[in-house]
């Protein structure tokens, strides 16, 4: 009993946005300009519509939102994109409308970012470095989000920037069952991390299919400049699959790249490149 009176007394302790029930009035869905189709989707699939929302710029560059609907006392959710292209603007229509949203009286503000910019600045990695993700994490809970739900974040230690609760969902089933059904079979496999950073999330997926890993490490002089390259594991005569979570034009060069170098040095049977988010990059 005195366990018991113990955990009751943690969770009054808990701030209200975190106990309250959900609101009596429902949902509501909002997005900005990153990816509408994707929410209108997920709204259609939960039988709402999407709320109301202008989103534009003014004449000076400036965002504007406009929220066309009351959202009092109602439980709102965010879905917006903070990466490429326009990850600025992106992240600004999101705090934007996160900050109208409370302003109009929202029960409880969940942001939905599918994929979360500047993730890839999570530590100081060298000297007068910033750490963006943290300052990120900031801008996002001053605004006044009071959850935050994610996919496969570049790095899990995001989740400790934030003061708040954060579901990270994973993609990592989705794939698995994407490969037995559309590649096992057909030859072995054998999945490659094309970067040392990302042996984790490629040996996950590998034992998951109870397949080999191969590693590609890479030596770079700069950001997106590989200088040298060595394979450590077998993938003579075997169907490669090279997964990574990011990619964008320059990344999906390195990636094809290294494809490149491994077909110079043994035969690949085939190849198969997974992703989770695909960053387009702009600037030439």
């Amino acid at each position: 009993q005195q366990q018991i009176r113990d955990i009751n007394l943690r969770f009054d302790a808990m701030p209200s946005s975190f106990n309250s029930p959900p609101s009596n009035r429902g949902i509501k869905i909002f997005t900005g300009s990153s990816h509408p189709e994707l929410a209108n989707s997920i709204a259609t699939h939960l039988g709402l519509t999407l709320g109301k929302a202008e989103v534009g710029k003014f004449s000076n560059g400036e965002t504007s939102v406009t929220i066309g609907e009351s959202v009092r006392d109602f439980d709102v959710f965010i879905i917006q994109s903070t990466s490429n292209p326009n990850v600025n603007d992106n992240l600004m229509e999101l705090l934007i409308m996160t900050d109208a949203v409370k302003r109009a009286s929202a029960r409880r503000i969940t942001a939905v970012i599918p994929s979360f910019g500047y993730a890839r600045q999570d530590k100081k990695d060298k000297s007068r470095a910033p750490i963006t993700s943290k300052l990120v994490a900031n801008l996002i809970e001053t605004a006044g989000v009071d959850r935050l739900i994610c996919l496969d974040l570049h790095a899990s230690q995001i989740q400790g920037f934030f003061d708040l609760p954060v579901d990270n969902l994973y993609a990592e089933g989705m794939i698995v069952t994407y490969i037995r059904e559309n590649i096992m079979g057909k030859g072995d496999i054998v999945v490659v991390s094309p970067d040392a950073g990302g042996v984790k999330r490629a040996k996950a997926i590998a034992d998951r299919l109870g397949v080999d890993l191969a590693i590609i490490h890479k030596e770079r002089k700069r950001a997106n400049e590989v200088d040298n390259m060595t394979l450590v594991g077998d993938v003579d005569k075997r169907i490669a699959i090279l997964v990574d979570d990011m990619v964008s034009i320059i990344f999906y060069s390195l990636l094809f790249g290294s494809l490149d170098w491994l077909l110079r040095i043994v035969i690949i049977r085939n190849k198969h490149l997974i992703k989770k988010h695909r960053l387009i990059l702009v600037e030439r």
